[in-house]
């Protein structure tokens, strides 16, 4: 059972580890707690490289979508024009306003880069949650079993975290200043109506979806394309 365990551990592992920058990697392999070539680990050992090499493989993840460009760069998240105001923008960019439409979702992601930051402590706590049970669950599960994992666990306080946090960006980078003016310019049309829009819920709920995002792509690609190199190093910290 315990070679099956650790078996398993070494897939998640494998995925999670492959997002550390080059000078993590051997951070995460010294905090396992036993040399290279030692030949059984206990669970305990497993279980703290694991949740060590979530640790890493997490912060990362966050902080590619934290940087500046981390939503608007990446055209995978990047947070586009609500489809509640899709007719507002072709409206107004007919009138000669596409600059003014632009520099709106330009905004929106700009908060979304400045909440990112916030998921990393919640991240953590559904980590140190995390049993061997759930290691079991990720491995036999679908491809994207731990990031599901970790929305299962962490989408509500996430959420309530994360809708403050971008509404005050959302007012430093002119998110709403934006869209009171742009709102304002076509209400003020014959015929049209003011568009029913949570702006605070709608970037947020795109902001949680990209970070989630992120975390998948690298699960589902290091499940079917491992590294060589952390296959090799995790076979020989791992063993039998």
């Amino acid at each position: 059972m315990a070679g099956r365990r650790a078996a398993a551990l070494t897939v998640v592992l494998t995925a999670t580890l492959a997002a550390c920058a080059p000078g993590q990697f051997e951070e995460v392999v010294r905090g396992l707690g036993a040399p290279f070539g030692t030949p059984a680990l206990t669970e305990e050992q497993i279980a703290a490289g694991l949740k060590e090499a979530l640790r890493v493989g997490t912060e990362n993840a966050v902080d590619l979508t934290a940087r500046e460009g981390g939503y608007f760069g990446n055209p995978r998240i990047r947070i586009p024009m609500p489809p509640a105001l899709q007719r507002l923008a072709d409206t107004l960019r007919a009138m000669g306003l596409t600059r003014q439409v632009e520099e709106f979702v330009l905004s929106m992601n700009r908060a979304a880069e400045q909440a990112a930051p916030q998921a990393t402590a919640i991240f953590l706590d559904a980590i140190t949650a995390m049993t061997f049970e759930d290691a079991r669950r990720i491995l036999e599960g679908q491809g994207d079993e731990a990031t599901q994992y970790f929305r299962a666990r962490t989408s509500t306080r996430l959420y309530a975290l994360f809708r403050p946090i971008v509404h005050g960006s959302m007012e430093r980078v002119g998110v709403t200043r934006l869209y009171q003016d742009l709102t304002a310019r076509y209400t003020a049309l014959p015929l049209v109506r003011r568009p029913d829009l949570d702006l605070d819920h709608y970037v947020t709920m795109r902001s949680l979806d990209g970070i989630f995002l992120m975390v998948g792509e690298e699960e589902r690609r290091i499940r079917t394309d491992p590294a060589a190199r952390v296959t090799d190093v995790l076979r020989e910290v791992f063993g039998r």
